[in-house]
């Protein structure tokens, strides 16, 4: 799990969410680079406790969101889910365009777009032990780009001059990069247990969970502080052209060597896309199974979605995703409060796994009102700490323009579904008592 996280990390999308902290964030390098280290460690925590999960139960984390929400109820965190995958495998298709057209520039970014995005395709359709296999060589590819990168910049000297001290430090930007960083972790959320359900259940949730937290930890850390320190060079939102300009004759074999790391985040996400994708069917046609033939059209149509996404909003990529980052975060982080607290305080872990997967919700039923509630709640509850371009909230504006709307949203949505849950004594024996097979 550590190779498989730190390898999915290193990649040019980490390098441009690094750079979010002194382009739109606006703050100096050591700023930034705070903020990056601990929005990481907490986004990770909640990370790594999903990933915890999936050596117990042994299924997709959007199967096991059915044992908090109820069968149907499931279905609107899916959506989401999948829309999520969309968003982020466009934002990784376009880093990779913008890696193809630097080291062949006859390959304009839109090209480059479509065949990083047929590599990441073909992956997905493989499945999960090619994305596996791929993510371990991946980690000492970029690795080594990474590596390549810091040496490349302290033997070129072209950053500005005064790098160190462009920017200022202020709470409504460092408090805004740092919630990139809970969310870049938090985004992992909803599938990482779709790869640690691989590991055997003696494995247990401790070593998942360390091997999940410090793995995606310093896969992401790494590139993004790379990332904020180029920050003021980038120009157009181009921050591969910033890696290019800076790095000099070292730049070539840096982006060729991130650019297959970027395929793989885009197979990432268009696997997890065509899980969901089923997950959502099967909530409605139980009895359907999915079969190659219906996984590869399924993953076609998340690709080709992402490759229009990408191929539109290259032009004002930065802003863009930082928005779309945003409007994520304040939708999830809602779920994984009601996923953890019933995990780890409402259940003890304890879930009747066949439940999952019946028509009717077996001992969970259609609809768990409880968690549905909440997570409404949690999202109402973050609208007047939401401080971002599109809206500013009145508690938010009271603050001096600082968002701690995710953190609201936390710690509401956490409390009142702990103290709203249903309870049972055993799921399993309530199963057997009610005859759920």
């Amino acid at each position: 799990m550590f190779s498989l996280w730190f390898g999915a990390n290193l990649n040019v999308l980490t390098i441009v969410t690094g750079a979010l902290a002194t382009t739109v964030f606006r703050q100096s390098f050591l700023a930034g680079t705070l903020a990056i280290v601990l929005g990481n460690l907490i986004g990770t925590l909640f990370m790594a406790l999903h990933a915890a999960q999936g050596p117990r139960l042994g299924v997709p984390q959007m199967v096991q969101s059915r044992g908090q929400f109820g069968a149907r109820g499931a279905a609107s965190v899916v959506a989401l889910v999948i829309f999520m995958y969309v968003g982020y495998g466009a934002t990784a298709l376009v880093t990779g365009g913008q890696s193809l057209h630097a080291i062949v520039p006859a390959v304009g970014v839109r090209e480059g777009i479509a065949v990083v995005g047929l590599l990441s395709l073909a992956m997905a359709i493989y499945g999960h032990d090619l994305i596996h296999a791929a993510t371990r060589a991946i980690a000492y590819v970029s690795g080594a780009a990474v590596v390549l990168c810091y040496v490349a910049l302290a033997v070129e000297g072209r950053l500005p001059h005064a790098y160190l001290t462009q920017g200022s430090f202020s709470v409504v930007g460092f408090l805004g990069m740092m919630s990139i960083g809970v969310f870049w972790q938090l985004g992992y959320a909803p599938y990482v247990s779709d790869y640690s359900r691989y590991l055997p259940p003696d494995t247990g949730p401790r070593q998942a969970f360390w091997a999940s937290y410090w793995g995606t930890t310093l896969g992401a850390v790494l590139p993004m502080i790379f990332g904020a320190l180029i920050g003021p060079a980038v120009v157009g939102g181009d921050v591969v052209a910033a890696i290019s300009a800076l790095t000099g004759k070292a730049s070539t074999p840096i982006v060729m060597l991130f650019t297959p790391g970027v395929a793989v985040a885009g197979a990432i996400c268009i696997y997890g896309g065509t899980l969901a994708v089923i997950t959502l069917a099967q909530t409605f046609i139980p009895d359907w199974h999915a079969s190659w033939r219906t996984r590869a059209p399924i993953a076609t149509a998340i690709f080709l979605v992402a490759v229009a996404l990408g191929t539109v909003g290259a032009a004002s990529f930065l802003p863009l995703y930082s928005r779309f980052t945003e409007l994520l975060l304040y939708l999830m982080v809602p779920w994984t409060a009601v996923n953890l607290v019933d995990y780890y305080w409402v259940r003890f872990g304890d879930y009747h796994v066949p439940s999952f997967f019946a028509a009717d919700g077996g001992v969970y039923g259609r609809y768990n009102v409880a968690a549905l509630a909440s997570y409404a709640l949690g999202i109402v509850v973050q609208v007047p700490f939401i401080a971002a371009d599109f809206y500013v909230g009145p508690v938010a504006r009271l603050l001096g323009g600082i968002d701690l709307s995710w953190l609201a949203g936390l710690v509401v949505t956490a409390a009142v579904y702990y103290f709203s849950a249903p309870r049972h004594a055993m799921p399993v024996m309530l199963a057997e008592a009610e005859g759920v097979e």
